[in-house]
């Protein structure tokens, strides 16, 4: 959505005035992988799921998991596919590929024993934390994004901010029902 086109052709009015919950909420359930055709298959799958989603709750993978997901993450675990971190005070899994970039963007401690090439030094980790966030969730806020990574709010709203002025990210009223600020994905 081109925002400066919308609001040329609907004025001032507000996207949480047309959008449609029931849409949002398939939308989202569909970038969450929550919706059953989405859910992961095998630990392979596991794995591509949080590729795709990053960091997951042992809880959050089994909701979107056929196979068994806490044998599923113990297999991953056991060949270094997946690491298990603690971020915002709760545990997470996430896939070993992404390891440098938490260790970057939120200071998460890793285990010992990671290949090099994993461990690169990544100067964009937080912005890129924040665009799989958006791209994997329909509008938030920024208190929501921040209370997922135990991040501070000006620090959320700050990365956030910096991706929608790189046109990365838009800002508006998006969410039916909701009140205040949000940020949503440009796809």
């Amino acid at each position: 959505i081109d925002q400066a086109q919308l609001r040329e052709l609907l004025g001032d009015v507000e996207l949480r005035e047309l959008l449609d919950a029931d849409a949002l909420a398939e939308v989202e359930a569909q970038a969450q992988q929550l919706d059953a055709a989405y859910h992961a298959r095998s630990a392979d799958g596991v794995h591509d799921l949080l590729l795709h989603l990053g960091d997951l709750t042992p809880a959050e993978v089994a909701a979107r998991s056929r196979v068994d997901a806490v044998l599923a993450l113990e297999e991953l675990a056991r060949v270094r596919r997946v690491i298990a971190v603690n971020i915002a005070g709760e545990p997470r899994v996430l896939p070993v590929e992404y390891a440098g970039r938490y260790r970057d963007a939120l200071g998460v401690p890793l285990p010992m024993g990671l290949p090099e090439s994993l461990l690169q030094s990544s100067p964009t980790a937080g912005a890129d934390l924040a665009r799989r966030y958006a791209r994997t969730h329909g509008p938030f806020t920024t208190e929501a994004f921040a209370a997922r990574y135990g991040l501070g709010r000006a620090t959320a709203h700050t990365l956030l901010k910096e991706l929608s002025s790189a046109g990365r990210l838009l800002e508006g009223e998006f969410r039916p029902g909701g009140s205040g600020r949000e940020w949503c994905d440009p796809e």
